[in-house]
């Protein structure tokens, strides 16, 4: 995989220059790449979120690095592969991140292995171009109420990104792997996104994924109040209500899909330096 090696000078004083090989960084996918769960008015989208920390630190002393996001919430897995992968090319990127199969999966219905094959010709195209590209296994959703009944078609679907991966050079990016991401706080109160800590803390996973120096510190969540049977199965059935049913009635008739648009369709330079680690905009995440 095409990875570079971490040990060297990077290494040495803390606003040391991140070292990597990359120039040019392009995301691919749904909300998860987006930022849908991580607000920030001063982004694009205003959004943040996992992509945009990582190309945050990606730019730390590299002179000239662009940053594009053409990630699209709501979209399934052959549109992302259908509307962004050609994009991406135009671009000329040399890291790629595609995560897709998400939203198959738990609003379609989906089977992963036909998912895998779509996948698997997109990636094909995306690595022969000698960019490294970034595969991303779904998340363990086995503690969600209703999304637990989806566990083991992610999770056959992530076996089949493995092979992807190790068939086409990528590098996987392991959520279900990252046991953190348990925590109820990790998550958006819709538990269908990341709330900013989880952003966090996936980004933290991608630039070690990607064995890249950061300065990303861990952040620990707060303990949660316990709560009592009724009060948990009380909370579940408010959660379905306000989240759930809409969101999937929305996925089902497809609503204003057409009307969304890339937060970043052009490459650029990434907003500012990093924020100091630790640093949120807003409240604290682990209030």
């Amino acid at each position: 995989m095409n990875v570079p090696d971490a040990d060297g000078p990077a290494h040495d004083g803390p606003n040391r220059a991140r070292l990597h090989p990359w120039g040019r960084y392009v995301a691919l996918g749904d909300s998860f790449t987006e930022g849908v769960g991580d607000p920030e008015p001063r982004r694009p989208g205003g959004l943040r979120g996992w992509a945009d920390r990582v190309a945050e630190e990606l730019s730390a002393g590299h002179q000239g690095f662009a940053y594009a996001n053409l990630a699209v919430r709501g979209r399934l897995l052959p549109q992302i592969l259908d509307e962004q992968v050609g994009p991406a090319l135009d671009l000329r990127p040399d890291l790629i991140t595609l995560n897709a199969g998400g939203n198959d999966l738990i609003f379609r219905r989906s089977d992963p292995d036909k998912l895998a094959e779509r996948m698997d010709a997109g990636v094909e195209l995306l690595a022969s171009t000698g960019a490294t590209v970034v595969l991303f296994a779904g998340p363990d959703w086995g503690a969600t109420p209703l999304l637990g009944r989806v566990r083991g078609k992610v999770a056959i679907f992530n076996e089949n990104l493995r092979a992807i991966a190790a068939r086409h050079d990528a590098v996987i990016a392991d959520l279900w792997a990252l046991r953190e991401l348990t925590h109820p706080l990790m998550w958006d109160p819709d538990r269908l996104h990341f709330s900013p800590l989880g952003q966090h803390t996936i980004a933290i996973m991608v630039l070690e994924t990607l064995n890249v120096p950061h300065t990303l510190e861990p952040l620990a969540p707060k303990e949660l109040p316990e709560l009592s049977w009724r009060e948990a199965r009380a909370d579940d059935i408010t959660w379905a209500r306000d989240y759930l049913v809409p969101w999937v009635l929305q996925h089902l008739r497809r609503i204003s899909d057409d009307e969304r648009h890339a937060k970043r369709p052009k490459p650029g330079p990434v907003f500012g330096a990093p924020m100091p680690p630790g640093t949120f905009v807003g409240q604290d995440p682990r209030n």
